[in-house]
């Protein structure tokens, strides 16, 4: 396996842990420049690939999800939007993926601390992510945290998101896709980090495979464009292109909706793969996507979780 692919010209690393305004730049640049960072997988350097599960117990919260930056933008001011095009990312050898206790849509469900990690293959024709011994998953690079310094005084988490970005890990936001941001501050002060190798929408689990990367990007000011709230534009193909099953959760409340479903997945990963909870609840972080199919017939709203079909082939045997 080889390491992070070489930066192709200047790059950043240095990194933090909460947005705020009153942090120096680590660079300005003009509208319309490339950044390059190199931004640590989301432990921040804590995990390495022959970390056990007891580590997650002693993980220091608070330093997850590091960005890189921030990166002043020349002229930008609030009202403007910050145009963000994802260039490139080049991924390590490694991921890890993690079931943290207290976190994750069934953390309930899920107590104790578990840990896989991944040999990632990017190299072209390559394996992908090789999460299980029976499980390789296609790569589908993405970057889970972007956003800029909020104008509220500081400093704030970068878990969870805001109108200002940050940890919105929207599994489209890859190469080829444009994110805009509301800029809060003079100058912006961008940053970004968590770079998945591939994750399901929801990341249900609370964790993709976390990995290192390299990665560029083009930051562009559009005066007065501001939007609400972080919009994405991508060239992918939003919804995966095979087939799938899709368990279902039915309920007046849509977080409950998206337990059941997903508990519902997890059960039938493990009667058809024989796969243990853990690992089930897992693949379906990386693999399956949570969605919010009905909100209209009230008083019932429907959530799925779709499968990929090849994880449940065979399924139902009639």
């Amino acid at each position: 396996m080889s390491p992070l692919p070489t930066p192709r010209g200047p790059h950043h690393r240095r990194s933090h842990a909460v947005w705020d305004a009153s942090l120096e730049p680590l660079s300005v640049v003009a509208s319309g420049d490339e950044v390059e960072v190199v931004a640590q997988e989301a432990s921040g350097g804590q995990l390495r690939p022959d970390s056990t599960a007891d580590e997650l117990l002693a993980l220091d919260m608070t330093s997850l999800n590091p960005a890189v930056g921030p990166f002043a933008v020349e002229g930008a001011r609030p009202e403007d939007a910050l145009v963000v095009d994802v260039l490139s990312i080049g991924l390590d050898t490694w991921g890890w993926t993690a079931l943290i206790p207290g976190f994750g849509l069934l953390a309930d469900d899920f107590p104790e601390p578990y840990l896989r990690t991944s040999a990632v293959d990017s190299t072209p024709g390559g394996g992908g992510v090789q999460l299980l011994p029976d499980v390789v998953l296609p790569l589908s690079p993405m970057v889970g945290t972007l956003g800029v310094a909020p104008p509220e005084p500081g400093p704030h988490p970068v878990i969870p998101p805001t109108r200002w970005g940050g940890n919105l890990d929207v599994r489209d936001v890859g190469p080829g896709a444009r994110v805009v941001l509301p800029v809060g501050v003079e100058g912006a002060l961008f940053s970004l980090g968590d770079v998945h190798a591939v994750m399901g929408d929801g990341e249900v689990c609370g964790t993709g495979v976390e990995t290192s990367a390299v990665v560029r990007v083009r930051l562009t000011v559009a005066p007065g464009r501001a939007p609400r709230s972080p919009v994405v534009i991508t060239d992918r193909q939003s919804l995966r292109l095979e087939t799938t099953v899709a368990t279902t959760g039915v309920g007046p409340d849509l977080m409950e909706g998206a337990r059941d479903a997903v508990r519902q997945a997890v059960d039938l990963l493990v009667e058809e793969r024989g796969t243990s909870r853990e690992d089930a609840y897992l693949l379906l972080s990386l693999a399956a996507d949570l969605r919010v199919s009905e909100v209209v017939d009230a008083p019932n709203w429907v959530v799925t979780c779709h499968v990929p079909r090849r994880l449940l082939a065979g399924w139902p045997h009639v």
